[in-house]
């Protein structure tokens, strides 16, 4: 999970930094759930919509061109019957492996 949510923040332009005095853990700035820094190993993709809603969202909107509705249509259409949040998970992490290739 720490791989795919990891991949999910790069995909979003998650901003990073490593804080001192690790120096060892990098930490993903997270605007527009509370403006709060999470590391890896917390970042909730996985477990939650409102992590992963506006994933979708960045999909239609920069890749399919299409509204929310759209969009969710679209990956439910390509990655078959998407209705848990772990299903959708896939989906997303299925589609930015595809676009990163």
């Amino acid at each position: 999970m720490e791989k795919n949510n990891k991949l999910i923040a790069e995909f979003m332009g998650l901003p990073t930094e490593v804080f001192k005095p690790s120096g060892k853990v990098n930490y993903y700035f997270k605007e527009y759930n509370s403006g709060s820094w999470y590391e890896a190993h917390e970042l909730s993709y996985n477990v939650s919509w409102d992590w992963l809603m506006p994933v979708v969202q960045k999909i239609g909107d920069e890749y399919l061109n299409t509204p929310f509705d759209e969009t969710y249509s679209h990956l439910t259409e390509q990655y078959e019957n998407i209705w848990t949040i772990e299903d959708t998970y896939k989906a997303v992490v299925e589609f930015i492996k595809e676009q990163n290739n």
